[in-house]
């Protein structure tokens, strides 16, 4: 299953250092996944799993900052995992996509990995579905974030880490699910400006870790106390993550 060419967009991330399929209706990756991908400490010749990694941005963002890794990705709807493989082909990125559903892990996924990201469906189920089938499963939770931190620790090296983009309001369900194989975390506060509440954050920890649980000080995305027009507004770090493929890693320490 794949989609129809005229189905798809061609979309540019990073300021056109990757250019992505995606379909111009359904799941559409954002933000979100840059956001993700700046935050994880891969570096050259290391592996990384995407858990749910749809068309690929977040990996393919983060082999275009870090280049030299042994990417694998794995996704529960064909016509995406396709979508995946053929953005990494055009961005001339290696990338193993595999389909699957992560508490059956694929065979060929069954090893271990350096480091683990992922961006879960975070809609609560039972609420009003989007009317396009394949954007409603992407966004609805089907499955708690425990089976995804699982799925995570499972295929963790001692040491690995494992970075989750989710809405604030799981936090306490994944600080619950770390234990006991994953320790040492942190948690990143997505601001959409200063002196607003964060509805999203992003979490990192580490398999075997030992240390105190960190909650860092918020990134802010946008510059200013409201939106004031029609243009982009994003602050000077904020641009040089989405638009300068910057790293987050310094601040998770």
């Amino acid at each position: 299953m794949s989609f129809a060419e005229d189905a798809l967009t061609d979309d540019k991330f990073l300021c056109g250092r990757l250019r992505l399929l995606q379909p111009a209706k359904g799941f559409r990756a954002a933000t979100d996944a840059v956001l993700l991908a700046a935050s994880c400490p891969a570096k050259p010749g290391e592996s990384v799993l995407d858990l749910g990694c749809g068309a690929g941005a977040a990996a393919l963002c983060l082999a275009t900052r870090v280049p030299g890794l042994a990417l694998a990705g794995l996704e529960l709807q064909p016509d995406y995992a396709d979508l995946a493989r053929r953005n990494a082909a055009r961005n001339g990125i290696e990338m193993q996509v595999e389909t699957g559903d992560l508490t059956r892990m694929p065979a060929p996924l069954r090893r271990d990995f350096d480091h683990v990201i992922a961006n879960p469906p975070w809609y609560p189920p039972g609420g009003t579905p989007s009317p396009l089938p394949g954007r409603a499963r992407a966004l609805a939770a089907e499955l708690p974030l425990s089976d995804w931190v699982a799925a995570a620790a499972k295929r963790l090296k001692p040491g690995g880490s494992f970075t989750l983009i989710s809405g604030t309001d799981s936090l306490p369900v994944l600080l619950a699910a770390l234990a006991p194989k994953l320790g040492s975390a942190a948690v990143l506060p997505l601001a959409p400006r200063d002196g607003r509440a964060p509805p999203r954050l992003i979490l990192q920890a580490r398999k075997g870790g030992r240390g105190p649980f960190r909650l860092l000080a918020p990134f802010v995305l946008h510059a200013g106390s409201a939106h004031d027009g029609d243009r982009e507004s994003y602050t000077r770090a904020a641009n040089c993550i989405l638009r300068e493929a910057g790293s987050l890693v310094p601040v998770f320490g």
